[in-house]
């Protein structure tokens, strides 16, 4: 059994402090204090929650790719139409609906599971196994003579994995205190990009020396990874019952205080957000259609874009933190907004009959490195607009909203393709950094006034954190 903590595990049940920004969500310790505590390196190698953040990541991660790119080249390989592979890609909408249902797993049981491994954890097994029986009909269908079936089978992983990342996310935020979160999610993120590795490369290799059919059903073994992981994860939901309020509250609520702090600027603030991965998810439809219609093979692309391209854009993803620290967040915004639609033109490029492997290594190189750069810009952007008392929901509907705008257009971008052609769509799609720059100067101002109160409410208060503060 895992050791989740140093000592027997007190989650801590104190309401979040709504005050002016001075208190840390769900810990109610003052923010410039508890940056004064700094974990050792001792404290992370000896902590279950964190090492368990691993599986549960992975668990997170393998099913994405698995209704979105690389289903688009098993569909693509089988003869399917590009106009229906775009359709596709709105299986993927369960990822950006799913705070609809996200008030129900955050505070209903499911039966019999949850008497036996917790609410959390109840959840956590329902899923994982609706994600694992998903892709195991999936596997069983040829797309050529069954896609309805492999349309529905599809929709079920969609479902059950993004109702697994809002639990994850659930057990992650009960599991361990403020000052641990950072770390937490760190191990997340390292275990969710290894599953995409594995259901982008690892797929396609497995499709290529095999077939498709072998590749989804080690897929669906794969999931083991997460149930163990869930298995060993502590039962932290014990105590009091949460209020269950109604959903509809639930979720008018975070945005109701969103308003009242931004009021009309919420309108350009929630355009940005939601048109700001707009060509990522364009280009991630597309991609790799266009790679097989110019003549990669499956271990071309799986070589360069499932490999190589994804520590590229974990390299950029650091770029971006590096430069938020440096010269600003809305610099990095504004500077990722730019590069991320402009790095669409590469595709173009590559249309374009540059279509060797080293236009294909450029290509990727620089569109990932400049996605991940924006994906950071945009993450630390939507967690700054959160607030005490509804840091979770708030985030979890910003990163919804950012995501649909994205997979409704991209649904369409199929067809775009085959009326003008792969340069028309990728060259269109770059140009959504003119809107996106405008939109970052119209919020310019209130983006450094909140960097700025948030620094300032910071150092009102430097006592320091006693022993009484600790999880």
């Amino acid at each position: 059994m895992v050791n989740a903590s140093a000592g027997r595990y007190r989650p801590n049940r104190t309401p979040p402090d709504p005050g002016p920004g001075l208190r840390q969500p769900c810990s109610g310790v003052p923010i410039a204090a508890s940056a004064k505590r700094r974990l050792s390196l001792r404290d992370v190698l000896t902590d279950g929650r964190v090492a368990l953040m691993l599986p549960l990541g992975f668990s997170s991660g393998l099913p994405f790719l698995l209704v979105f790119s690389t289903l688009s080249t098993w569909l693509r390989e089988a003869g399917i139409s590009l106009t229906v592979i775009g359709m596709m890609s709105w299986v993927a909408l369960a990822y950006s609906l799913k705070f609809l249902w996200a008030p129900v797993v955050d505070r209903y049981d499911v039966p019999v599971l949850a008497r036996l491994l917790g609410r959390r954890r109840g959840w956590m097994v329902l899923t994982q196994l609706g994600v694992a029986a998903g892709l195991i009909g999936m596997a069983s269908t040829d797309p050529q003579s069954g896609l309805p079936f492999s349309i529905l089978f599809a929709v079920l992983v969609a479902f059950a994995s993004a109702s697994q990342d809002v639990v994850i996310d659930g057990w992650r935020i009960d599991a361990a205190a403020t000052e641990r979160q950072g770390m937490m999610a760190a191990a997340l993120l390292l275990g969710y990009r290894l599953a995409l590795i594995t259901a982008g490369a690892g797929a396609l290799y497995i499709a290529e020396f095999a077939n498709w059919h072998s590749a989804y059903l080690a897929m669906a073994a794969l999931m083991a990874v997460g149930l163990i992981g869930t298995l060993l994860a502590p039962r932290i939901d014990e105590g009091p019952a949460r209020e269950r309020l109604p959903i509809a509250k639930a979720i008018i609520e975070p945005l109701a205080d969103l308003y009242r702090r931004k009021g009309s600027m919420l309108i350009p603030i929630l355009a940005l957000i939601a048109c700001y991965r707009i060509p990522d998810y364009a280009s991630g439809i597309m991609a790799n259609p266009l790679y097989i219609d110019l003549g990669f093979s499956k271990a071309d692309i799986a070589n360069v874009s499932k490999l190589y391209g994804v520590w590229i854009g974990i390299i950029g993803a650091f770029a971006g933190g590096l430069a938020l620290t440096r010269i600003g967040l809305w610099w990095t915004l504004l500077i990722g907004a730019v590069i991320a639609a402009g790095s669409n033109l590469m595709f173009s490029w590559l249309a374009s009959g540059h279509a060797t492997l080293w236009g294909l290594t450029l290509a990727i190189s620089v569109d990932n490195f400049a996605g991940g750069f924006a994906g950071s810009a945009l993450v630390a952007y939507m967690s700054g607009l959160t607030s005490p008392g509804f840091a979770a929901t708030q985030y979890a509907l910003l990163s919804s909203l950012y995501a649909l705008p994205g997979k409704l257009i991209g649904g369409a971008s199929g067809a775009v393709v085959e009326n003008f052609g792969y340069p028309t769509l990728f060259t269109g799609t770059a140009t959504i950094a003119i809107p996106l720059v405008v939109l970052c100067f119209i919020i310019r101002r209130d983006t450094m006034k909140s960097v700025e109160d948030k620094e300032e409410a910071a150092g009102m208060d430097s006592e320091p954190v006693g022993a009484g503060s600790r999880a």
